[in-house]
């Protein structure tokens, strides 16, 4: 197979070397006449000695590239950690996730940059090596420590505005600099090993897939077993093992692998050319991440947005890197013209690009799926692997194959390999620093408000593909012009030049045909084939997330986030919303200061607006279009909320701003998004609620959102269980359809509860509450007894359920795996009649009259299966 791959790779060199290799050898030949024999004689004398190991290093090559992959591997576990710790700290908004991501490629570009000019070639490259993955090592050990104290320093000096991004960067860069700058300087190190010949520099590109190679088993060894089966700290425990091997491998064998170099390889670099390329390598990695931010978006769109998904993505596009790299590097063995191919491969980025949009946009969302009918999540993810294949591995394969003929492009006899390496890693590195946040800050919110953005960034990866292809190309064409060419060689050039033009002509062509995301897709997500009788009200795409507005010909509205139903003015929904508001306002004797996580609908936002004692409310959101324009939709259910001056909006992630404000209030209700989506499990932590614990003042309650639907008996287990224990005296409230379950509303509070039946129905029988009264009317509650009856039990008694259930902290962050695996079933009644059977009726928690008790209990049994009562 081998055999047949070089043979094949050699066909495409001798091919794509017929038009140009003959032209450039004739024009070689041309200008070598007419340069003096002793300039050429001069510039040959200054050319170094070129580095050559002491011994035939072929015989190694394989296990150097196990090292890498070993080394891939662990950095993948090290960047999942990371991330998802950080964002503990720092937020997961998108102003903290580009700081986030531009702190650790930045340190991978410093690192590849720093190496070559820190580290003299003297030192065996395999040494050298080793002793930066050990290095690694020791660093991933202590940013697992140490990054959950950076929290009270941070805590400390926090803002907000310019300086509060600022100083998030300054905690990113403290945290991952330091491994990052290691991990930057690997591929470089371990490149000094090898020739800069067309053979060595083809096994630089194989280093490269091979790491990519690794990432991709660390991606999945993370993502499906590692953080769902255990936490962070073995995930970090496994990564600084495999560190440890690879260097003590790496020290191991450079002592019997002899080396040797000469320190004047530095003087003879040739930059004349090659500037150039390093603009194209920067440009094809400005393309490469750019479009991973933007297809990783819609890809979750269509196939749910669990932490399942994104490692399926990610998967998906490091196999295509890791099989170009390869591809590539035996081509540039091969290929006399690899700045040629690298060119060709830019140019047939643009047509692969314009297929993934296609894909995305009008193929992929309308293929005829169900993924409720499958009855094993696995199933789901094989289909799920499949569809992101077939988007996006074309693409990918070019962008893998671009980082090896680059190096061949710009590789001269005697340079050094880790210069060599670093200059074309870091440009490529920096190029997709730039794509990913210019692309995420500021094309897609650019237009997105208007359901644009993603369009508006696909078209410009087009364009800036087709300028990469330009600059890599057209150099070759009109390097001599002015100077006399022979005839064949005019004829040749014309021909080149007319087919580079007629391509570059297709260009605009594909960027006109690339369409924006169906208002569908971004409504109903993978559901989009079996939900049908609605029509699009509104669709865009965010800064964080895309969101779409939806009616029926019945007057019902729904709010859709990410491809998923967050509220709606259905009877159930607007009864749950309201629920979250109205039970606490109505518990608390004087409820003036509210926080409110997550404005959805903005119906519990509003809900605190027809309490008269209410003095300021807050309402903290992620994405800025769903108070600004979402919730306008909803106004009438929401009492206009936003436009409230007792309201402030907050635009940030809600775990980031209830870890930094300074404020306490008398409750915080929280209705984030499904638990299955990523990143919403840190709403559900322990830890997050602690913090909303301490700052509740006197007397306060925090309201928390549950869903039974599209999630299993573990997860549901797993949130009730981590919310009891931090408010041990908290009750459980449910939001059931005749007697089936539907979704749960938590109620927590440092002190324990007493409720006395008849001061309430007292209290809503006051003039200063008659819009409270209406408003609970609107949803079926008549009376006090009738938002009372919903209750569904209390820590105590769901004791016996509850005894195996799995604790989300901040270090597992357990939920998002649990509740990940079951996002397209629905056994909400089947959970509920669990709930209903640990419930009993609690005496001691209602006080009241006997007929107001006897009611209260018609009701209570009304709302449940009733099975656990005496």
């Amino acid at each position: 197979m081998r055999t047949c791959l070089l043979s094949f790779c050699e066909q495409i060199g001798s091919l794509s070397g017929a038009g140009l290799t003959s032209l450039e050898d004739t024009e070689a030949q041309e200008v070598q006449k007419s340069v003096p024999v002793k300039t050429i004689a001069r510039a040959a004398a200054v050319r170094p000695a070129p580095l050559v190991p002491a011994r035939e290093v072929r015989p190694l090559r394989p296990l150097l590239l196990a090292l890498f992959v070993g080394s891939g591997c662990a950095a993948l576990i090290y960047e999942i950690v990371w991330f998802q710790l950080l964002q503990l700290v720092i937020g997961s908004s998108a102003i903290s996730l580009a700081v986030l991501l531009g702190t650790f490629m930045g340190g991978m570009c410093l690192g590849s940059l720093a190496f070559p000019r820190f580290v003299s070639p003297r030192h065996h490259p395999l040494a050298v090596y080793g002793l930066l993955e050990l290095g690694t090592g020791v660093l991933g050990l202590l940013a697992l420590v140490g990054i959950p104290y950076v929290n009270y320093l941070y805590v400390a000096g926090i803002g907000h505005g310019m300086p509060s991004v600022m100083l998030r960067a300054v905690v990113c860069a403290a945290c991952l600099l330091p491994p990052t700058l290691l991990m930057g300087a690997t591929l470089p190190a371990i490149s000094r090993y090898v020739q800069t010949t067309p053979d060595g520099v083809s096994w630089m590109g194989w280093f490269y897939g091979g790491n990519i190679a690794g990432a991709v088993c660390g991606s999945l060894l993370a993502g499906f077993y590692l953080l769902r089966v255990y936490d962070m700290s073995v995930a970090t425990y496994v990564a600084v093992g495999i560190d440890f091997l690879v260097g003590a491998l790496g020290l191991l064998i450079a002592k019997f692998a002899a080396y040797s170099s000469s320190e004047s390889d530095r003087a003879g670099l040739d930059l004349s050319g090659p500037r150039m390329i390093y603009i194209v390598i920067a440009l094809s990695g400005f393309t490469g991440l750019g479009a991973e931010v933007v297809w990783t978006r819609l890809l979750s769109l269509m196939l749910g947005g669990t932490v399942y998904t994104f490692s399926i993505i990610l998967a998906v596009f490091l196999i295509g890197l890791g099989i170009g790299s390869s591809v590539g590097s035996l081509i540039a063995r091969t290929t006399p013209r690899p700045r040629m191919l690298l060119g060709l491969c830019q140019l047939a980025l643009a047509g692969a690009i314009f297929w993934t949009a296609y894909m995305l946009t009008e193929s992929l969302p309308f293929w005829p799926i169900n993924p409720s009918l499958s009855w094993n999540i696995w199933f789901n993810f094989q289909l799920d692997l499949m569809r992101c294949v077939w988007a996006i591995f074309p693409g990918t394969v070019l962008w893998g194959a671009s980082f090896p003929l680059a190096l061949a492009a710009v590789a001269r006899r005697g340079q050094d390999a880790g210069r060599l390496v670093g200059g074309v890693y870091a440009a490529n590195t920096l190029g997709a620093i730039l794509g990913s946040v210019l692309l995420s800050m500021v094309v897609i919110p650019w237009r997105g408000p208007e359901g644009h953005g993603t369009q508006d960034a696909q078209r410009l990866l087009i364009a800036v593909a087709a300028l990469s292809a330009t600059l890599a190309l057209a150099p070759m064409l009109f390097s001599s012009l002015g100077r006399p060419v022979r005839k064949r060689v005019l004829f040749s050039r014309l021909g080149w030049t007319c087919a580079l033009a007629v391509l570059l002509c297709t260009v605009p062509i594909l960027m006109f045909h690339v369409v924006e995301v169906p208002g569908e897709l971004v409504a109903w997500g993978r559901n989009l084939m079996i939900n049908t009788g609605t029509h699009m009200l509104y669709v865009g795409e965010g800064m964080n997330s895309s969101v779409a507005v939806t009616g029926q010909k019945d007057g019902d509205r729904y709010f859709h986030v990410a491809g998923k139903v967050e509220a709606s003015s259905e009877p159930q929904d607007m009864r749950l919303q309201r629920m979250l508001g109205h039970l606490p306002a109505l518990l608390h004797p004087d409820a003036r200061r509210v926080l409110v996580v997550g404005c959805g609908a903005g119906v519990t936002a509003g809900s605190f607006l027809v309490h008269p004692q209410l003095e300021h409310e807050t309402i903290c959101e992620i994405e800025p279009l769903i108070p600004r324009v979402v919730s306008t939709y909803f106004s009438a259910e929401n009492y206009d909320v936003v436009h409230d001056p007792r309201v402030h909006v907050v635009f940030d992630d809600a775990r980031h701003y209830v870890l930094t404000t300074d404020q306490t209030y008398d409750i915080i209700t929280s209705d984030p998004i499904n638990p299955w989506v990523k990143g919403a499990a840190t709403l559900y932590t322990r830890e997050y609620f602690e913090l909303c614990k301490r700052h509740l003042a006197p007397g306060g309650f925090v309201t928390q959102w549950v869903p039974l639907y599209e999630s299993n008996s573990d997860a549901v287990k797993s949130q009730i269980a981590t919310f009891f224990q931090v408010f041990p005296n908290g009750t459980i409230w449910s939001n059931d359809q005749s007697g089936k379950g539907y979704d749960i509303v938590l109620l927590g509070q440092s002190e324990v509860l007493k409720i006395d039946v008849e001061a309430l129905a007292e209290r809503l029988g006051r003039d200063d509450h008659a819009r409270v009264k209406r408003s609970l009317k609107q949803v079926g509650f008549t009376s006090a007894v009738d938002l009372l009856g919903t209750y569904g039990g209390r820590s105590r008694d769901m004791a016996g359920w509850l005894a195996n259930s799995q604790i989300n902290r901040d270090r597992n962050l357990r939920l998002q795996y649990l509740a990940g695996m079951d996002p397209n079933t629905y056994n909400e009644a089947a959970i509920y009649n669990v709930i209903c059977d640990y419930r009993k009726f609690p005496d001691d928690l209602f006080a009241g009259n006997a007929i107001t008790m006897a009611a209260l209990r018609a009701s209570f049994i009304k709302h449940g299966s009733g099975s656990a009562l005496p």
